[in-house]
């Protein structure tokens, strides 16, 4: 039977280490490619305005993300406030920029995840969690003692340190990056983030080194593995065609996607013309078929998976 690869490393003391490397990297904080140098242990706050201790929007079963996640109970996901990008369109504005939210204990958190695995839910889908992952560290082992057991989902936008991804090698089993920009001046205008690209190649071949291609169970619920969001933005601003020949020739080709077309102007959007409108049908049906000429073969909304 499948287990979580965290158990392994939490029996045999690995996890605790890296919990303590973790810290480290909090007291001069360099958790993420901003490496603002806040000294979180001490409830400073860097760019992402979050000190010590999480802050958390809201947490339950989701039924809302890829099949493979939702499964026939809900993903259990955990939204963490703030967030390292500063997209000008994001949908969860009032969460991301405004940083709506409740500080939590780490004890708290880790209570979080047994109540959305008691509510079977097929995973803990931890939603932004880039500027937190010491804090997930320190909370995991007081959820495994409490009976966890339920793979973990890094869910993030992307722009995440190479570094801090080593340190999650064997601890998150899926992975479920965006990539949302291919060209710097893009990323630089509407995310505030000229590096995104180069980042997010990066962060991906790492999670793609660690867990490899998506893997299902025989109902089709995610076990293990990769799964890449890319959103399309009005005017091909997201440089699809560079992102799935990307992923196709460096990652692979049975990267699974999920090519999203819910763009909508929130936020700042209206002072962008080129992104105040949602985008075209045309538009979405020229990004699948992008993929499949780039040769991406998992498209979530081609092949999806079939529960049992």
């Amino acid at each position: 039977m499948f287990q979580p690869g965290y158990l392994y490393l939490y029996k045999s003391g690995i996890l605790s280490k890296r919990i303590e490397k973790a810290q480290a990297l909090l007291k001069d904080c360099r958790i993420c490619p901003r490496r603002c140098g806040a000294n979180r242990l001490k409830n400073k706050t860097g760019e992402c305005k979050i000190g010590r201790l999480p802050k958390v929007s809201s947490y339950g079963p989701h039924t809302g993300e890829e099949s493979p996640l939702v499964g026939l109970r809900g993903s259990g996901t955990i939204f963490f406030t703030s967030c390292n990008l500063r997209c000008v369109f994001c949908q969860n504005y009032d969460i991301s920029h405004l940083r709506k939210g409740h500080e939590i204990s780490l004890e708290r958190l880790a209570q979080m995840m047994i109540e959305l695995q008691g509510m079977g839910c097929h995973n803990i889908n931890f939603v932004t969690p880039t500027h937190v992952v010491p804090q997930i560290l320190e909370a995991l082992p007081v959820a495994i003692k409490d009976g966890l057991k339920i793979p973990l989902v890094y869910n993030t936008g992307g722009y995440d340190l190479l570094e801090t991804l080593q340190l999650l090698n064997g601890i998150f089993d899926i992975y479920m990056p965006d990539f949302k920009f291919f060209h710097n001046e893009v990323s630089d205008k509407l995310c505030m983030a000229r590096d995104y690209p180069q980042i997010a190649m990066e962060a991906v071949g790492e999670m793609h080194r660690q867990v490899g291609d998506l893997v299902v169970d025989n109902r089709g619920i995610a076990e293990r593995g990769v799964i890449v969001r890319h959103l399309v933005m009005p005017h091909e601003l997201a440089g699809t065609r560079e992102v799935m020949r990307f992923l196709a020739r460096k990652i692979s080709k049975n990267t699974y996607v999920n090519i999203m077309d819910q763009y909508y102007p929130w936020h700042l959007s209206h002072k962008y013309p080129e992104i105040n409108r949602r985008i075209h049908s045309e538009e979405f049906e020229q990004a699948i078929q992008i993929a499949r000429e780039e040769g991406i073969c998992r498209l979530d909304s081609e092949t999806g998976v079939r529960l049992r």
